[in-house]
């Protein structure tokens, strides 16, 4: 098992536009996580991460909304 690895936070695309819809959410936290995963050089091994980092970072922001 790797270990792994912070990816520090990272401002969320504004093209994710905000929805009350369970599909919809999870299609945003899906981009997300696969921002992430380009954006740490597409280092395989880190799928989980990213998803919880993403719908961490969704989840905040449709808290602030």
């Amino acid at each position: 098992m790797k270990s792994s690895q912070v990816v520090p936070s990272v401002p969320i695309k504004t093209d994710l536009p905000i929805t009350d819809g369970a599909g919809e959410l999870q299609d945003q936290i899906r981009a997300r996580a696969y921002q992430l995963y380009e954006q740490r050089g597409r280092d395989d091994g880190h799928n989980l991460d990213d998803w919880l980092q993403a719908e961490a970072e969704l989840s905040q922001v449709r808290k602030a909304a």
